[in-house]
């Protein structure tokens, strides 16, 4: 009976990361099929990361189509390369931490 229950719980433990992976996987996948639609920007509407954190409400849109937010009392361009649409959010591949240190 010990026997058993050991070959159960590694079993059990042994599935767990490519239940995870799976769901990564998923992830990565709906985040690149929305890489490819086009984005719709508007002043006031909010920007997110990757990892679904808020970086700040989109200021205003450049005719060039690139969306710019005011971080740390700048005002920063979003790269518009860098945008999808994640679930009806307005969503960039770039952190926080990197798009304050860009110049």
């Amino acid at each position: 009976m010990k026997k058993f229950v050991t070959l159960v719980a590694l079993a059990t433990v042994a599935s767990v990361p490519a239940v995870a992976f799976a769901e990564t996987t998923q992830v990565r996948e709906a985040t690149e099929e929305a890489a490819g639609a086009p984005v719709a920007l508007n002043a006031g509407k909010m920007l997110y990361a990757a990892d679904g954190f808020r970086i700040a409400p989109i200021y205003r849109v450049s005719a060039e189509g690139n969306p710019q937010v005011i971080l740390n009392g700048r005002l920063v361009t979003v790269p518009a390369s860098s945008l999808s649409d994640v679930a009806g959010k307005v969503t960039t591949s770039m952190s926080k931490k990197e798009l304050a240190a860009a110049k």
